[in-house]
């Protein structure tokens, strides 16, 4: 019986996929083998020591002490794309805010008094003022060019808007998945320069802090908006709202409010709307529930941000699975293990990940406490399960 905490309410959808007859759900057990979250904070929780997995319903983990779960040999599941749709429709909705300044015009309307006749009047001279433009022929600079990012240059492409992207980090696969007619920035400071608007999908690292600031931010145009449906520090917050009052830029759409927006003239701030549908909720929690115990029965590693990517198919019953520092001869010395024990190796997995290497190891005959122990005392070794 595999023993699941979570620390946010997981969408009933996703749960289903851990059977009830294998799994036990909870949002207080101490004894955990997996925890599943959205946006709890972890890095000030004490971690079980029985835990061997985490999942996050969503595809950031800034909210997750990924280091310290490493160095304990317990991989981070995500949901990177399950809620892309989510996000692209927001931006869409961003964009037309934006550009046709809707959330000024219904505030105007909405503060108006008077009878219908007053009213009229009132429409007509007051629509003029927020008269705006439309989106075909416009560019749209994108930075990050994963699930979301894609799916927003795409939609853009079929708004009519030209579209310019960055991301250096682009794989082949992600690339055949972007229209072709998207084009390439070399540099962030090339795309801001000839972006009419600037969205960010990335996630939020020391690289990414602050990647719109107030050096950087005299290269856009003077009607350029900025959009961010990212992270909270991914936009020099301050920077951009001084932008605005100097009228380096026209408008900032966030979905992160805060003290130095509240108020700022040409801000549009939405309290975190961005994955907030019932669709990607959903979508999150069906894909990281299936990864978790994916991981927890057999041992197979799918969208984990700190494990690399293994997939061994069962070839026995007998399975050890290994977390361990990458360094030389770790291997020999598993193999080793096996050896002394009189394992037969049926088959076996090994792939590494930055600091960390994981192996699965199958038998064709059973595994015993004894050798898995020995292979935990390796030295750089930090988890050995047998499945």
């Amino acid at each position: 019986m595999y023993r699941i905490l979570t620390l946010n309410n997981i969408s009933p959808l996703g749960l289903d996929r851990l059977p009830h007859d294998n799994y036990r759900i909870s949002d207080s057990d101490g004894k955990p083998d997996a925890i599943l979250l959205r946006s709890f904070q972890m890095h000030d929780m004490e971690i079980p020591e029985t835990l061997k997995a985490v999942g996050r319903a969503g595809a950031g983990v800034n909210n997750i002490p990924v280091d310290k779960l490493s160095s304990l040999g317990i991989p981070v599941f995500n949901a990177p794309g399950a809620n892309a749709n989510a996000v692209k429709e927001l931006v869409v909705a961003g964009l037309l805010l934006a550009c046709r300044n809707l959330c000024d015009a219904w505030d105007y309307t909405r503060k108006l008094n008077g009878d219908d006749k007053h009213l009229a009047k009132a429409v007509e001279a007051g629509k003029k003022r927020f008269a705006g433009f439309e989106l075909p022929g416009r560019m749209m600079g994108v930075i990050g060019l994963g699930a979301i990012g894609r799916s927003v240059a795409n939609i853009c492409i079929e708004l009519g808007m030209d579209v310019i992207g960055y991301d250096p980090m682009l794989t082949v696969e992600g690339a055949w998945q972007l229209s072709s007619t998207v084009e390439r920035a070399d540099t962030i400071d090339r795309l801001l320069s000839k972006s009419d608007f600037v969205t960010f999908h990335v996630p939020l690292t020391d690289g990414t802090r602050h990647m719109i600031n107030a050096e950087n931010i005299r290269q856009m145009k003077p009607s350029a908006t900025v959009l961010n449906f990212a992270r909270e520090g991914v936009v020099d917050d301050k920077a951009v709202c001084k932008a605005i009052d100097d009228e380096i830029i026209s408008a900032y759409v966030t979905d992160f409010p805060n003290n130095a927006t509240k108020g700022c003239k040409g801000v549009v701030a939405l309290p975190h709307l961005g994955a907030s549908t019932q669709e990607a909720e959903d979508n999150c929690a069906v894909m990281v529930a299936t990864q978790v115990r994916e991981f927890l029965e057999n041992g197979i590693v799918r969208n984990s941000v700190n494990f690399p990517e293994v997939n061994l198919p069962r070839g026995s019953p007998h399975r050890l699975i290994i977390a361990n520092a990458n360094v030389p001869n770790m291997l020999g010395q598993i193999s080793t293990a096996m050896a002394d024990a009189n394992l037969n190796i049926h088959d076996m997995i090994n792939q590494s990940r930055g600091d960390i290497a994981y192996t699965i190891v199958d038998t064709d005959s059973p595994i015993p406490e004894t050798t898995r122990e020995r292979v935990r005392r390796i030295d750089g070794v930090m988890m050995a399960r047998v499945l």
